[in-house]
């Protein structure tokens, strides 16, 4: 079994030494920790997902002194580059897409000596030998010690292909004793329903043990997720309220501003359901639904989470709303209705927005909504949890003085803006008593003066670690679809049309009445 942790790590008397790109002493001590020397290989190398995030935060991790001294970076893709082709085009994807970190061309060209191409077509075990080639020489004269981490930047239909070949090559085997290490990122989704979930997990099981598979949900690497289990768990003011007796209703809201961007086609085989609720908000619900784990080890986490996604009821067709965007103006620009975007059926009935009300059936959360929305072409880019506590007894301040006050809410942004809101009643100055609604807010950017890192930097090196706590198990994946497949079965025989929305509101107003049926609203940071 692959240890767990930073079990694998170097330590070089308690502090980890890097290799520094920005001119530093590389001999430095930059963390307690280091993975141990590896080869990264990166398939989909010239795709939009390794440009835009993986080699920017392979990157930051190395000028931060996170890598260890011998790591190298075999990318692999079917189109043809030379080797210095592919670190030219690398370079400008660190310039584009992470401006922040330091990227000199001394500091580049020292980290751009690791990177080494392979074209391949990625279509049989033969089309391996050039990768073969290129590890069996990375391990040679590189020290990487034979541990390999293949990241799986590729289309879906090509994760099961690819992982069965690098185990038909013998590229991926794995001692028992898990030295050289052999571990598998892939990318979601992770099927498109439970039977296909569960298909492709059998088809990584018959290559890979489960220990060795990593399946990553970005979310699961921002500081504001990781943080809602130190923000309940090591702080006892929040845990006492985490319960029915206190909370009245949470919602989880998680929108963007854009459309399709080119991706219609795509995103009409998919819909919002499954890109964003089957797993980004689900994975939200889990944390913040969970009880606490024994220890902060995997699968204890991820134990506990499972038992949230074990408890929660099958949604009933009243309990959600199914809606597209229509045509209209968003910042001045008119934009298409989503049926008229590039690549979407004009018959589409593919959901751009959900909302769905979950109930999580076990003793803490009994009675208690969980409200979730999720979609595109909304009012602002938002990622937001909020806890609505019950409204105070109807004596004394409720019924004199807060005819208007808003119950409390606790409010945790994901994104942007990272931080914390709590809604408070507090006096207003001057002659009488009048209550008014005031914010106590938690900025992470201002607290910590520096910039939240993406959370592809975390995601990779715990990877690199083999610490598995913020990647979803198999039982996980499997109990999201159990959930979900029934409802978006139903919607596919439903001949119903999907309610409609302007572009730039907060969606249909269905999903307004959802709520409004059960005497809530939504609740917006702008309200």
């Amino acid at each position: 079994m692959t240890p767990t942790g930073g079990q694998d790590s170097r330590r070089i008397g308690g502090w980890g030494f890097g290799q520094d790109a920005s001119g530093l002493d590389p001999r430095e001590p930059t963390s307690p920790t280091l993975p141990s020397p590896c080869a990264m290989v990166l398939f989909g190398a010239t795709g939009d997902l390794t440009r835009r995030k993986l080699i920017p935060a392979i990157y930051s991790l190395y000028t931060q002194g996170l890598l260890p001294r011998d790591f190298e970076i075999v990318a692999v893709a079917r189109r043809k580059r030379t080797v210095g082709e592919y670190r030219s085009e690398a370079f400008e994807s660190v310039q584009a897409y992470a401006p922040a970190v330091p990227a000199s061309t001394a500091a580049w060209q020292r980290f751009a000596e690791h990177i080494h191409y392979v074209c391949s077509s990625l279509e049989s075990p033969s089309d391996l030998d050039g990768l073969k080639a290129t590890l069996e020489q990375v391990e040679r004269s590189k020290g990487t010690q034979g541990n390999r981490l293949f990241y799986l930047a590729t289309p879906p239909d090509a994760f099961a292909r690819v992982v069965e070949i690098l185990g038909a090559t013998g590229l991926s085997t794995q001692a028992s004793d898990g030295i050289p290490w052999r571990r598998v990122v892939i990318e979601k989704p992770f099927g498109r329903d439970l039977a296909s979930a569960r298909e492709l997990n059998r088809r990584l099981r018959a290559t890979l043990t489960e220990e060795q598979i990593y399946r990553i949900d970005h979310y699961l690497g921002k500081e504001t997720v990781q943080n809602i289990m130190v923000m309940r768990f090591a702080n006892r003011l929040f845990e006492l309220l985490w319960n029915h007796l206190y909370v009245d209703n949470v919602q989880i809201t998680v929108a963007e501003t854009l459309g399709m961007e080119g991706r219609g086609g795509y995103f009409d085989a998919s819909g919002i359901v499954r890109d964003i609720i089957q797993n980004h908000a689900l994975q939200v619900l889990s944390l913040v639904a969970m009880e606490p784990p024994v220890t902060l080890s995997a699968d204890a986490v991820r134990d506990e989470k499972v038992k949230v996604l074990r408890a929660i009821r099958t949604p009933r067709e009243q309990d959600i709303v199914w809606a597209q965007y229509g045509a209209g103006v968003m910042n001045g620009a008119q934009v298409p209705a989503y049926k008229e975007e590039p690549g979407v059926a004009s018959t589409s009935r593919t959901e751009t927005y959900c909302a769905i009300r979950f109930f999580v059936d076990n003793w803490r959360w009994a009675g208690v909504p969980f409200y979730v929305r999720a979609g595109k072409r909304l009012a602002r880019r938002l990622t937001e949890v909020s806890l609505e506590l019950r409204p105070v007894p109807d004596v004394l301040y409720s019924r004199l003085t807060c005819a208007v006050m808003p119950p409390n809410r606790i409010s945790i942004r994901i994104q942007p803006d990272e931080g914390v809101d709590i809604l408070m009643g507090a006096k207003e100055p001057g002659v009488g008593m009048c209550v008014q609604p005031v914010r106590m807010r938690f900025s992470y950017a201002e607290e910590f003066g520096r910039a939240i890192p993406d959370a592809y930097e975390r995601l990779i090196l715990n990877a690199l670690l083999g610490d598995a706590s913020l990647f979803a198990r198999d039982d996980e994946v499997g109990t999201a679809w159990e959930i979900l497949t029934p409802v978006l079965a139903a919607w596919e025989r439903s001949t119903q049309p999907p309610a409609t929305y302007m572009p730039g509101s907060w969606g249909p107003v269905e999903a307004d009445l959802l709520l409004s049926a059960d005497g809530r609203r939504w609740w917006n940071t702008d309200t």
